[in-house]
C-alpha cells in the first residue's frame, strides 16, 4: 500500500489533533488510499520538538521548520502554528513541492492568503485549509439535503460560534489577541467556521454589514510560549499589555444567489462553551444544526402531513456521510477528533487519486475576503462589497 510522509509544524493541540487523525485515519476507513507516516515534527525549540515527536509518535523532530521543507521524503507538509507564519511556510512548501494542509484562518488577511494560494497553484501542489467542523456527519449530511433540493431554493442562513474561555480579562494575553500575528480575533479565530458554514451551505457571500467589540482592552502578559486558550489565569498585579482586535463580530450577508442571513461570533459569551450553529430555511422546509449536539441533524420539510409537522431529529450514523468509516450504530458517539480524521482522510484520497479538495487554499482566499470586508464594514459603518477587497 502507498505510503505518505507527513512533516508537521507546529506542536500545540491542534498538532496533537492532527496527529491523532494520522495515525487513526486507516483504522477507521480501510482500506486506505493510502498510510501516513508520521515522519518529522518541528517546534519551536529541540527540546519541545524531541519532547512532541515522543508524545505524538513522529519518527524525527527538527527545531527549524525549513528541514522539513527541504527533507525530500516528506511528501505533506502540515502547518498547525499561528497565523503570522503560515505564508512564509506553505509558500516554500509549495515552491519545494509539497502538498499543504494548514490550519484555519488561511492567514491574517486577504493579501497575505493571495500570495499562498498563487504559490500553490503555480506549484500543483494539493491544498487544503482545515475548516474541519464541514466534516461533522451531520453538516455533510445538510449539505446533502440543500443539493437534493428537500428544503428548495436557500432564503435565509444564520450561523453563531459562542464561546466563553477569554471572557474573564485575567485571561492571558496570548497570540490570539494580538493583531499582528491573529490578524482579528473572533473574527479570525471562530467567525471564519462560521463562513465556511454559509459558504458551503447557502453559497458565496456578496456584501456584508457589520459591527466589531473589544470587550477587554488589555491583558496578562502570558508567561511561557504555550497557548492556554483561557485556561489559566494570571493575578491582578502582573504587566498588562493591549488587545488591538475583536471581541466579537455581528454581520448581516448578502448571497451572490439572493439569501440573506448572518453570522455571530463571540469568545465573551458566558456559559457557551463551543456553541458553533447554523440554521438553513428553504422555500419548503429548514435545517437546524448544534455542535455541542454533533450527532444531531434538525430538519423540518413543508410536505410532510399537517398532523405531523415539526422538526424531526436525524441521528447521524451508517446511513449517512463518512458513516461506513466511523462507529456501527447511528448517535453512538462522534467528536472533534473523527473530523480531523475524516479531513485526513480527504486529503490524502485527493492525492493519491489527483482530485480537487475542498476547503482549498481558493476557499481560504474568499473567507478572508469576507472577513476583511465585514472589519472594513465594521469600521466604516456601511454594506461592503466583497469584490472591493
Amino acid at each position: 500500500m502507498k505510503t505518505l510522509n507527513v512533516g508537521m509544524i507546529g506542536a500545540g493541540f491542534m498538532g496533537k489533533a492532527h496527529a491523532m487523525a494520522y495515525a487513526a485515519m486507516p483504522m477507521f476507513f480501510w482500506p486506505a488510499p493510502a498510510i501516513t507516516v508520521r515522519k518529522m515534527v518541528a517546534d519551536v525549540t529541540e527540546e519541545a520538538a524531541k519532547d512532541a515527536a515522543l508524545r505524538l509518535g513522529f519518527e524525527s523532530y527538527t527545531a527549524d521548520w525549513r528541514d522539513i521543507i527541504n527533507n525530500p521524503e516528506i511528501d505533506i507538509v502540515d502547518i498547525v502554528t499561528p497565523n503570522d507564519s503560515h505564508a512564509e511556510i506553505a509558500i516554500a512548501a509549495a515552491r519545494a513541492g509539497k502538498h499543504i494542509i494548514c490550519e484555519k484562518p488561511l492567514a491574517r488577511g486577504a493579501e497575505e492568503s493571495k500570495t499562498m494560494l498563487d504559490a500553490v497553484q503555480a506549484a500543483g501542489v494539493k491544498h487544503m485549509v482545515a475548516f474541519n467542523y464541514r466534516r461533522t456527519p451531520a453538516v455533510a449530511l445538510a449539505k446533502k439535503y440543500i443539493d437534493e433540493g428537500a428544503i428548495g431554493k436557500v432564503l435565509n442562513f444564520r450561523g453563531t460560534y459562542l464561546q466563553d474561555w477569554s471572557a474573564d480579562p485575567n485571561s492571558p494575553l496570548s497570540w490570539r489577541f494580538q493583531k499582528s500575528i491573529a490578524g482579528s480575533g473572533a473574527l479570525g479565530d471562530i467567525g471564519t467556521h462560521v463562513l465556511d458554514f454559509a459558504r458551503y451551505l447557502a453559497g458565496d457571500v456578496a456584501e456584508v454589514m457589520a459591527t466589531t467589540k473589544t470587550w477587554i482592552n488589555e491583558r496578562p502578559v502570558q508567561a511561557g510560549g504555550v497557548d492556554k486558550l483561557g485556561t489559566v489565569k494570571s493575578s491582578d498585579d502582573v504587566e498588562k499589555c493591549p488587545v488591538d482586535v475583536d471581541d466579537e463580530v455581528l454581520s448581516m450577508l448578502r448571497f451572490e444567489n439572493g439569501a440573506i442571513g448572518s453570522i455571530e461570533a463571540t469568545r465573551n459569551g458566558h456559559g457557551r462553551n463551543n456553541f458553533l450553529t447554523f440554521e438553513v430555511h428553504g422555500e419548503k422546509g429548514s435545517i437546524s444544526f448544534n455542535y455541542e449536539r454533533r450527532d444531531e441533524l434538525k430538519v423540518f420539510f413543508k410536505d410532510d402531513p399537517e398532523d405531523r409537522r415539526g422538526f424531526r431529529t436525524v441521528y447521524t450514523g451508517p446511513a449517512h456521510p463518512y458513516g461506513d468509516g466511523l462507529w456501527p450504530i447511528p448517535a453512538l458517539g462522534i467528536g472533534y477528533g473523527e473530523t480531523k480524521i475524516i479531513e485526513t482522510y480527504d486529503l490524502v484520497k485527493s492525492i493519491v487519486d489527483d482530485t480537487d479538495v475542498s476547503p482549498n487554499f481558493a476557499d481560504g482566499y474568499r473567507i478572508e475576503q469576507i472577513a476583511d470586508a465585514i472589519l472594513k464594514s465594521a469600521q466604516e459603518g456601511r454594506w461592503v462589497s466583497v469584490d472591493e477587497i
